[in-house]
């Protein structure tokens, strides 16, 4: 199914937001890595990095695992061109009028981080799956990133005027092929399956998104389940069974919070159609169990290494608690939240897995939980990372850090900065087409509109990592034209070297006539 501060005081400061994108596990208004609880997120629809695209409570949709469904035909940006076939891993695939993937993000398909030795990311993976016993859970970390709309949208019930099929959200080669959204679009196959009695997918996934030290447009997730299949349990007793599992399963000593009832008919409903209420109480308490002892992990080896290399670290108690949550493919659901320095921050989030997905996989016996988290949000905690370009960098003063690792998890430290080269920021201000209804032009209703996302990709495309983040500065609509002007500040600052500001100049002369160029935009 488909991004906290702690221990990084610095990495907090500068990343102030949590959340981990996945159309199906998250998703809220705001792209944003880092983000306070608060319970914030009601409407978000995926697990694990909260995206903009997502702000909506969609019902579960009847016709999951049909027929695909798509919006309506999209509009493509002005001077824009494509190949006639794309190559991704070895396949070849052909595009269409739906194609947006720029060859910065192609690039990126064969970089598979979850699985390069001794890369936070990878080692992130690895210290989550130790908690998952290899006899129950079976891994699954080499799946495509190239998938169908059914996959990705239909079999999990995205109704077909969903905005997460948008253009301006989603990679599309073609109509009916993108590159994941969530490692969710895999669950309905390894359901159908039934392979094992749990699994753990982890993959990179592919979103258009903001351009800021806390949003990349590939990131990776990882989602697990755990199933029981009334036929096959001892007496057919699946109650008894969930709790004799949960009694083989280790305890700890941290503080749990879990004020609200195991469900409640409003806020937080029970399947009643498809689980008794001591059923889906027992899944609950066998979820919540598995995921504590994990997060206990991950936040214990952080404090072991923020104590080695810290002499004046101060141990603070962990603190977890349990808050009711949305998601549309479990009910009920909850976010697990760890309170660090002043804020409770949301670190996964999770659910009873929705009967329909068990019966359009052809497994209408079965039943279980599932829940999905953001590998990079993690890895951003654990070592103290400040900004997400850095884990693609191949700069062995980042790499090094991380050395013998996998090999050994009590060598775990911190991100040691190499250097810090200074920013240069530049403004840039246009008038939006007329012709749209973005524009003022309210009588068009489907002329291609202004998205943001469009101008992150242009800015993306052109300044690549280069560009440390893009903010709206200000936006104007004439009073008597109603023509919109927009001024973006983009911050250009390289990891790797520091730019003089006739470097600067030229990606930012580039951005401009990209901008002319892709969107049709009148610059001021």
């Amino acid at each position: 199914m488909a991004g906290p501060r702690v221990l990084a005081a610095n990495v907090v400061r500068a990343v102030p937001r949590i959340g981990a994108r996945s159309h199906v596990m998250t998703a809220s208004a705001t792209t944003s890595l880092w983000r306070p609880s608060a319970q914030a997120g009601r409407g978000r629809l995926s697990w694990t990095r909260a995206h903009r695209h997502c702000l909506r409570v969609a019902s579960y949709s009847s016709s999951a695992g049909g027929a695909a469904s798509s919006p309506p035909p999209p509009s493509t940006p002005l001077n824009s061109s494509r190949p006639a076939t794309i190559e991704v891993n070895g396949k070849t695939y052909t595009t269409d009028e739906w194609y947006n993937v720029p060859q910065t993000v192609l690039a990126l398909t064969g970089r598979k981080l979850h699985l390069q030795k001794d890369h936070p990311v990878a080692i992130t993976r690895q210290i989550i799956e130790s908690k998952f016993s290899t006899a129950t859970y079976k891994r699954y970390n080499e799946f495509d990133p190239v998938v169908s709309t059914i996959e990705n949208f239909d079999s999990l019930g995205f109704p077909p005027d969903h905005v997460g099929r948008a253009r301006s959200d989603t990679y599309y080669i073609n109509e009916t092929t993108l590159l994941r959204t969530h490692t969710s679009a895999h669950e309905a196959e390894l359901f159908r399956a039934s392979a094992s009695d749990g699994y753990l997918i982890s993959a990179d996934v592919y979103r258009r998104d903001e351009v800021d030290r806390s949003h990349y447009p590939v990131f990776h997730q990882m989602e697990g389940a755990r199933v029981w299949d009334r036929t096959k349990v001892p007496n057919g007793d699946v109650v008894a069974a969930i709790y004799a599992d949960l009694a083989k399963l280790p305890t700890h000593d941290v503080k749990v919070e879990d004020p609200n009832p195991p469900h409640h008919p409003e806020r937080n409903p029970l399947q009643s159609e498809h689980h008794s209420p001591e059923e889906a109480e027992a899944i609950a308490a066998h979820l919540k169990r598995s995921l504590e002892l994990m997060v206990v992990e991950i936040f214990t080896r952080a404090k072991q290494a923020a104590a080695r290399q810290d002499p004046n670290y101060v141990d603070e108690p962990l603190r977890v608690r349990w808050v009711e949550a949305y998601f549309p493919f479990t009910s009920p659901s909850w976010e697990l939240e760890v309170y660090y320095q002043g804020d409770w921050l949301e670190v996964l989030g999770c659910g009873v897995s929705k009967q329909e997905l068990f019966i359009n996989a052809d497994q209408p016996q079965q039943l279980g939980w599932a829940f999905g988290i953001g590998l990079e949000r993690i890895a951003m905690l654990l070592f103290q990372i400040p900004d997400i370009r850095l884990f693609w960098s191949k700069d062995e003063r980042f790499l090094s850090q991380f050395t013998g690792v996998q090999d050994n998890l009590d060598k775990l430290k911190r991100f040691v900065p190499f250097s810090k080269y200074p920013a240069c920021w530049k403004d840039v201000s246009f008038w939006l087409r007329s012709t749209s209804a973005a524009g003022g032009n309210t009588a068009v209703a489907n002329v291609h509109d202004f998205h943001e996302n469009d101008l992150m990709e242009v800015v993306r495309e052109v300044a690549g990592d280069v560009v440390e983040d893009v903010q709206l500065k200000d936006q104007f609509t004439h009073p008597k034209t109603g023509r919109k002007s927009m001024c973006y500040r983009i911050n250009y600052r390289s990891l790797e070297k520091t730019l003089t500001n006739e470097e600067a100049n030229d990606f930012h002369e580039r951005v401009r006539q990209g901008l002319v160029e892709k969107l049709g935009v009148e610059l001021r």
